[in-house]
């Protein structure tokens, strides 16, 4: 059966679809290819990253991420910046979903479990972190779950080779990398969170390079749809 054939025999009902990764491992690249993938068959698709930068929400993020903080936050003051920013577009992603529209996010829970989870060494102690903010994600602000988490597994060395090849973002006020980017240790801690989670919670792992070399986004984006294609 042709995508075309396959796509309209699906019944459409509301959907969040959540890329996940390191920085510069390709997310916001594939979350366009998969949107413009979606529109080609009239899929009625929105678009949303987080943290949402530059917009109100996501100022203590902004600051964090900055450093107006400190270079060490604990865990779980600074996972409520991020938690707080997705709970300003509830509304908006609720009305989404109720209109049978696919959501496209780039990043979201899973991002704050896997970076703040990263900084707790003892595994005991990061297993009751990451359930404690999924109560507080999902449960008391309730946020949607993820309908599909499509984790782009880039090795560190390769993610931030690429790294340095980035354009700087608005919110970085010093330097080309902010306060996550920075930190080589917690970034190797955050992948290993990453693989640990995305086998856990039964993830789609889409492996981004072979033989050691990074796969083009369009060799990507058709991992991507394979998996994409099965929930709609």
């Amino acid at each position: 059966m042709t995508d075309s054939q396959y796509i309209k025999t699906f019944k459409m009902t509301g959907k969040l679809i959540v890329f996940e990764g390191l920085d510069s491992s390709g997310k916001a690249t594939q979350a366009k290819l998969l949107e413009k993938k979606l529109r080609q068959y009239n899929v009625p698709v929105e678009t949303i990253d987080f943290p949402q930068y530059n917009h109100w929400s996501a100022v203590f993020v902004e600051k964090y991420l900055n450093g107006e903080f400190g270079e060490s936050v604990d865990p779980y003051k600074a996972s409520l910046f991020y938690a707080l920013d997705r709970y300003a577009a509830l509304k908006r992603l609720n009305a989404w979903l109720s209109e049978d529209k696919v959501i496209i996010a780039n990043r979201y829970t899973p991002a704050n479990q896997a970076y703040q989870g990263g900084k707790i060494k003892d595994t005991g102690k990061r297993k009751e972190f990451l359930e404690w903010l999924d109560d507080i994600e999902y449960t008391i602000l309730s946020l949607p779950r993820p309908t599909l988490v499509l984790y782009l597994h880039v090795p560190l060395n390769i993610s931030q080779g690429l790294l340095e090849t980035r354009r700087k973002k608005d919110y970085i006020k010093d330097g080309n990398k902010d306060l996550h980017e920075k930190d080589i240790q917690l970034l190797s801690a955050t992948e290993e969170v990453y693989d640990t989670i995305s086998k856990n919670n039964e993830w789609c792992i889409i492996e981004c390079t072979e033989k050691k070399q990074l796969l083009s986004k369009e060799e990507i984006h058709e991992k991507v749809w394979e998996e994409v294609r099965k929930i709609i």
